[in-house]
């Protein structure tokens, strides 16, 4: 049994709840698991050890939570020296089909540039959802040029997988406890 810490940033709500999601997976496993949203404190428990380090936040603009990203920048040194994956929420799957393949394969510098600082085992992207009061005015004039889509967009189904995948490879790591 591996104690996992999953920290994660939310703006409109869909990464705080794709992290419980990882969480409920990772414990069917078996594992011992502590999902906390991003702690105003930079030193908090978005940096504190544990066996296994699960990170993710929204998307905005191309690039993490400004909190989230200062965070991982922060504290970049010691994420490098334990277990972690990290998770981004954005908005690939409201995009029309042909467009949605070219997001899906766009690099978003800033998200890259943050990965590339911690080099973490893993990186995935996910969905979530966008409802019209997330968007300013020239957002919603945008996102009707584009032909996009409001709703849920979060493949619950994805997430579990990626969880299911972590899970098996936390196995293979030595249990400490619960999460400090």
């Amino acid at each position: 049994m591996v104690s996992v810490r999953i920290l994660y940033a939310s703006e409109h709500h869909s990464t705080q709840e794709i992290a419980p999601r990882i969480g409920r997976r990772l414990r069917t496993h078996g594992h011992r698991v502590e999902v906390r949203a991003r702690d105003p404190d930079p030193g908090g428990p978005w940096l504190q050890q544990a066996d296994a380090l699960v990170m993710g936040s929204a998307v905005h603009d191309g690039a993490w939570l400004p909190c989230a990203e200062a965070a991982v920048r922060g504290g970049a040194e010691q994420l490098r020296e334990q277990p972690v994956r990290m998770f981004s929420v954005g908005m690939s799957a409201v995009l029309p089909k042909p467009l949605r393949l070219l997001a899906d394969r766009a690099e978003q510098p800033r998200v890259t540039a943050l990965v590339d600082v911690v080099r973490p085992r893993e990186h995935r992207r996910f969905s979530g959802v966008i409802r019209r009061e997330h968007l300013d005015r020239k957002g919603v004039v945008l996102f009707r040029l584009l032909g996009c889509r409001y709703g849920d967009h979060r493949d619950r189904a994805a997430v579990e997988a990626w969880a299911d995948d972590i899970a098996g490879q936390l196995n293979e790591l030595p249990a400490h406890g619960p999460p400090r």
